[in-house]
C-alpha cells in the first residue's frame, strides 16, 4: 500500500514539475536538485530487484527517498542600481516585492511550497531582504551587492534557510558602515550552506556573517572569505557545524573569528531547552584559517563544548591576550578518525587593554575551561609570544591517542 501511495503522490508532483521544470529529491537529509525538460521521462523500475525511480540518467532507489518537492524559483537579476525580478505564475499571488534602486525586499506568504530565490548580477547600491515564515533557499549565482543603507543580505525567517554557492561563481557582499544592521550577511533562522562557489563578505559596521540559530557548512561548501569584519567574522547562536569548505578569516577582523553563543529565551538569561548542541562548535571536516591580531580576541570561541573530529586548522593569535581556540566547556579532538590536523601559534603577549588591567591575561594557543580529551589527529601549538602559553586546561587532560606537541598547563 505504501508503494502505491508513494507513486500516486509522485505522479501528482511530476505533473506540476512538468510545468515548473525543477524539483528536489531528499535522501538522508541531503537533496539532489534536478532540472528536467518540458516532457520528462520518469520511469518506475524494479529490474535490478529493488524498486527505483529512473529520471533521465539518474536512478533513485525508492527505499532511500525521504520526500520529493517541487521547486519554484524567483529570479532576481541586479544591474548597477536596479534589479529585474521574475516570479513564476504559480506563486505570484504569494510574493510581494518592494524595490528602491537596487534594494529588493521580498515578502513570501506561501507556506505550502518551497520557493527559491536566485540572485545574480551586480549592484553598487543594492541589497536583498527576505521576509517569510516557511523554509526557503537562496541561490547565489554570481552576485555582487554593496549596500549604502544597511545589510547586504537580511533574511528575516526563523526556519531552515538553504544557501547555495553555485559552482564556478564568485559572490561578494559589503554592507554600509552606517545603519542598524546586525551583520553584512544576516539570517534569523538556521542556515545550511552548500555548493562549491566562493563567498566574499565585508562587514563594515559589525559582524560579517551572523546567524541567530545554527550554521552548518556542508561537505560540498567551497570557499568563504571574510574580507573584513568590524565585529566577529562569523557569529552564531545555538551551534556551529562544519563538515567541509574553507573558511578564511583575515587580520582585518576586529573581534573573534568564529564565535558560538548560547541561544537563550526571551529573558536573555535562561538557555532554550529545545535547542540541541546549544553553544557548541562541531567540526568534522574542511579548513579554518584565521589571523587574530587584536587584543583579547579568539580564533574560535564557544560558550559550550568544542568537538573536532576532522579538518585542518591554521590559526595564528598575535594579539595581546588573544587565544587561538577557547571553550567555556569541554573539548574533544579526533573523536572519529585520524584526519584532524591542528596548528595554532600563540604569538602575542599579555593583554594591556585598560579594560582588563586587573586581569592581564596571557595569549594562549588553546584554552579549555573544562576537560580536554585527545583521541586522534595531530595537534601542534607553539607559544612564541612573551609570557604566552600553549594549552591551558581548567579540568582534566586525557590523551587516548594522536600526537600532541605543546606546552600543557592546568
Amino acid at each position: 500500500m505504501k508503494r502505491y501511495i508513494f507513486l500516486f503522490v509522485f505522479l501528482v508532483a511530476a505533473m506540476t514539475v512538468n510545468a515548473q521544470k525543477q524539483f528536489r529529491i531528499w535522501q538522508n537529509g541531503e537533496s539532489t536538485r534536478l532540472t528536467i525538460a518540458d516532457n520528462p521521462t520518469i520511469v518506475y523500475s524494479a529490474d535490478s530487484g529493488e524498486p527505483a525511480l529512473v529520471i533521465g540518467d539518474a536512478t533513485f532507489p525508492i527505499s532511500t527517498i525521504d520526500s520529493i518537492c517541487v521547486v519554484h524559483q524567483v529570479l532576481i537579476q541586479y544591474s548597477d542600481t536596479s534589479a529585474v525580478i521574475s516570479i513564476p505564475a504559480a506563486v505570484a499571488a504569494d510574493i510581494t516585492v518592494e524595490r528602491n534602486k537596487g534594494h529588493v525586499t521580498v515578502t513570501n506568504t506561501n507556506v505550502a511550497n518551497e520557493i527559491e530565490f536566485v540572485l545574480s548580477g551586480s549592484s553598487t547600491d543594492g541589497s536583498f531582504t527576505y521576509v517569510g515564515s516557511y523554509k526557503t533557499a537562496v541561490i547565489l549565482n554570481g552576485v555582487s551587492l554593496t549596500s549604502q543603507q544597511g545589510a547586504a543580505i537580511d533574511i528575516q525567517c526563523g526556519k531552515r534557510i538553504g544557501l547555495m554557492l553555485m559552482p564556478g561563481t564568485t559572490n561578494s557582499f559589503e554592507d554600509s558602515a552606517l545603519g542598524e544592521q546586525k551583520a553584512c550577511f544576516y539570517c534569523k533562522g538556521h542556515m545550511e550552506v552548500e555548493g562549491s562557489g566562493t563567498l566574499n563578505v565585508t562587514g563594515n559596521l559589525t559582524h560579517a556573517i551572523k546567524v541567530k540559530e545554527y550554521l552548518q557548512f556542508k561537505k560540498s561548501t567551497g570557499i568563504i572569505n571574510i574580507v573584513k569584519s568590524a565585529g566577529d567574522a562569523i557569529h552564531v547562536g545555538q551551534y556551529y557545524q562544519q563538515n567541509g569548505g574553507t573558511i578564511n578569516i583575515t587580520s582585518t577582523t576586529l573581534n573573534d573569528g568564529i564565535q558560538v553563543e548560547f541561544l537563550t529565551l526571551d529573558d536573555d538569561v535562561t538557555l532554550d531547552p529545545d535547542k540541541e548542541f546549544n553553544g557548541q562548535a562541531i567540526i568534522k571536516g574542511g579548513t579554518i584559517k584565521a589571523e587574530i591580531t587584536h587584543q583579547d580576541q579568539k580564533g574560535i570561541k564557544a560558550d559550550s563544548d568544542i568537538t573536532i573530529s576532522g579538518g585542518t586548522f591554521d590559526i595564528t593569535a598575535s594579539g595581546n591576550g588573544s587565544r587561538g581556540i577557547q571553550t567555556d566547556g569541554n573539548m574533544v579532538i579526533g573523536a572519529e578518525d585520524n584526519s584532524t590536523s591542528i596548528t595554532v601559534v600563540a604569538a602575542g603577549a599579555q593583554c594591556t587593554d585598560p579594560e582588563h588591567e586587573d586581569d592581564p591575561h596571557r595569549c594562549m594557543g588553546i584554552k579549555v575551561d573544562g576537560n580536554l580529551t585527545v583521541n586522534a589527529g595531530t595537534t601542534i601549538v607553539r607559544n612564541t609570544g612573551k609570557k604566552s602559553r600553549g594549552i591551558k586546561v581548567g579540568g582534566i587532560y586525557k590523551k587516548n591517542g594522536g600526537t600532541v606537541t605543546a606546552n600543557i598547563t592546568n
